[in-house]
């Protein structure tokens, strides 16, 4: 049970991390993503008047280059949540497991499972700590963005009635639906797969296994398909470089989309029935936030696995299978 404690020490790191801004980089597609959402939000609550929520969480302090927004607050609940619930599973730890520490046991168990059929036993044993963490916290950050209140008790304009339909500025917001945590968990996985991939390969390993030909060609054969691989090399490249912005925004605008959803069918429910228009919708996101963080955890496992385990197929190659899988 051990893991269960270091799993949860990276919460801290990663809901840290989503104070250092790293969405103000993107702030312009935040931006036309928000300007699309609202329009067609606002044609179907009142006729273009509504605009949707705000892409940029409020700024609730500001303590040098530290932003302390309301979506940051959010992720600091959820990760406190999780940590005391851990120790409460695993305070008196009993050999048959019930009440929470069977229900604690059962998912981190699972998981492990899971991963170790992707990343193999080796691999798994070094990076499970992450790719649970990953999962576990964008799982419950996502279902706490739903808790009624989150997004919706705030600040806004009223119309000419004097009716406020709309809340500009929330007091809480959904964690994940700031472009700045995805962004922060997403840097913080591509700095881990770094660090895993030169472990694996080495530093000319790891060169190699991008740009290197790994085939058996020879003569002018070999001198071709060594330039094509130079050339997909670069192309690998330039993808691994959008790793972290692909998977930050399919994330965030998942999870923003939900949200604007969300508040537009409770606008079209009106006063009486605002409430019960968007239940059906609340189900279906339920589901969203459970796929995106599998989702997010699988490509994640997946992009260190391609990499990590290439160093193993090597030695079995050399030890006398007879082949060695290719960098691409």
């Amino acid at each position: 049970m051990q893991p269960l404690r270091v799993l949860f020490l990276a919460l801290m790191l990663i809901s840290a991390a989503a104070g250092l801004s790293f969405g103000e980089a993107f702030a312009a597609v935040p931006e036309e993503v928000h300007a699309v959402v609202g329009a067609h939000a606002g044609a179907a609550a009142h006729g273009g008047d509504h605009q949707g929520l705000p892409p940029a969480a409020p700024v609730l302090w500001e303590l040098g280059f530290l932003k302390i927004n309301n979506s940051m607050v959010i992720t600091w609940i959820v990760a406190l949540g999780l940590i005391l619930f851990a120790q409460v599973a695993t305070r008196q730890m009993k050999d048959v497991p019930t009440g929470a520490q069977n229900f604690w046991e059962w998912m981190v168990e699972s998981l492990h499972g899971f991963l170790e059929g992707i990343l193999g036993t080796e691999l798994v044993r070094k990076t499970f700590w992450f790719f649970a963490t990953i999962f576990i916290f964008i799982l419950f950050t996502n279902w706490f963005g739903l808790i009624p209140g989150v997004g919706t008790i705030g600040w806004g304009d009223p119309d000419a009635t004097g009716h406020m339909h709309h809340i500009a500025r929330p007091i809480m917001r959904g964690g994940n639906a700031d472009l700045n945590m995805t962004s922060a968990m997403a840097i913080i996985f591509f700095v881990c797969w770094l660090v895993w991939s030169v472990q694996a390969n080495g530093v000319g390993g790891f060169i190699k296994h991008i740009f290197g030909y790994s085939g058996d060609a020879t003569g002018a054969t070999r001198a071709l398909l060594t330039v094509v691989f130079l050339a997909v090399g670069v192309l690998e490249v330039i993808s691994i470089a959008f790793r972290p912005v692909s998977l930050s925004f399919r994330l965030f605008g998942n999870i923003f989309a939900g949200e604007n959803l969300l508040e537009s069918m409770a606008l079209m429910g009106g006063q009486y029935f605002g409430w019960l228009v968007p239940l059906p919708f609340y189900f279906m996101e339920l589901i969203v936030g459970l796929v995106q963080a599998l989702v997010f955890m699988l490509l994640t496992a997946i992009f260190t696995s391609l990499m990590c385990q290439h160093g193993d197929s090597h030695e079995h190659a050399e030890g006398g299978h007879g082949e060695k899988a290719g960098g691409h």
